[in-house]
């Protein structure tokens, strides 16, 4: 009795799977089907995750050449995604030079799970390294002189531009203006990374001419202005390297050497606009834009290259200082393919 009801109800299940037409070419139909749809589905994921980025901009702290560096970062980012058809979401945090602020913004840029970091300046650059270890986030930073001392080289997911300064351009410039020069001061933050090679190659020349020269240094505001201060009636010229602490008090500096009537010679362009007598370095706003072309060529490739220094060798005069100082600075146009004449920023 057991092995007919079995039978019948076989029969009967059969039957019923003849009604609805499921054979078994149906069901592999149905699977491929399954299958093909759920490719389609994954492939549609895919395509949206490569259109679309988000961006962690983390600038060290606020003055004018770190500022000139992000706007350029931002507005390559979006000609790069309206270019492209691509979406480039990001967003700018500001350190404040302080590196415990630094190193919760990029705890917080890893655990938001951004697909790239830009730290602007060392300090932002050593923090976001950090943070991104776990993840190996990449890390592009920009404006880092000198990206060996700072400890930022042979990093796998580490890399970006340097804004290296030729140091023997600036002091050749000094004394082809100023070939009578007794002592020049040297204005830096010893906790400068940016500072400690330029600073040391600055020695080194004065110390090969002869030249005698005074140290002065400084981590805030406050002290910074007493430094420079000081050198007034001691120096006759002052050069300060790409120097973030420095930079951030550049407006005041420069007008208190000024009026002591004391050259002041820097690491960038925007120290000049600030009202420094003159730089050799290079275009900050050509900076940002490479990083941010670096930063979305490693994003769609995955590769990420050895960092980009930038050319530099463009003289920067501030003509409104060079009056006040007295200064005929026509022997620059001897030492650089291009010398820009610019005047002190409101």
């Amino acid at each position: 009795m057991k092995k007919f009801v079995a039978v019948l109800s076989a029969a009967a299940m059969m039957t019923s799977l003849a009604a609805c037409g499921y054979t078994a070419d149906t069901a592999n139909t149905a699977a491929s089907s399954a299958e093909t749809t759920a490719s389609a589905a994954e492939s549609t994921a895919d395509t949206a995750a490569a259109d679309s980025y988000k961006v962690a901009i983390v600038q060290q702290l606020d003055h004018a050449s770190l500022d000139e560096i992000r706007v350029a970062i931002e507005k390559e980012l979006d000609a790069k995604a309206a270019e492209k058809g691509i979406t480039i979401e990001y967003k700018d945090f500001n350190g404040q030079n302080d590196a415990t602020t630094l190193n919760q913004i990029g705890t917080q840029v890893v655990a938001d799970g951004y697909d790239a970091i830009i730290p602007i300046a060392t300090l932002a650059a050593q923090c976001m390294t950090t943070a991104a270890e776990s993840n190996k986030t990449p890390v592009i930073y920009a404006a880092i002189s000198d990206p060996a001392a700072a400890d930022l080289t042979d990093i796998d997911y580490v890399t970006g531009t340097s804004d290296a300064l030729n140091t023997q351009s600036i002091m050749d410039m000094m004394f082809a203006v100023q070939p009578d020069i007794q002592t020049v001061g040297l204005l830096y933050s010893n906790s400068e990374a940016n500072s400690t090679t330029p600073i040391a190659e600055a020695k080194a020349y004065l110390d090969a001419k002869g030249i005698a020269y005074v140290e002065k240094t400084g981590n805030t505001n406050d002290e910074i202005m007493t430094a420079a201060s000081s050198m007034v009636g001691q120096v006759d010229a002052v050069f300060t390297p790409t120097d973030n602490v420095v930079m951030a008090a550049a407006a005041a500096v420069s007008e208190t050497l000024t009026k002591g009537g004391i050259p002041f010679y820097t690491g960038a362009d925007s120290f000049v606009t600030a009202g420094a007598f003159a730089t050799c370095g290079v275009n900050y706003t050509e900076l940002g834009t490479y990083t941010a072309d670096m930063a979305l060529d490693i994003l769609e490739t995955g590769v990420v290259p050895a960092y980009h220094v930038m050319d530099g060798g463009i003289i920067t005069v501030n003509t409104e200082t060079a009056a006040a100082l007295g200064i005929d600075y026509s022997a620059f146009n001897d030492l650089a393919g291009q010398v820009v004449e610019v005047t002190t920023a409101e």
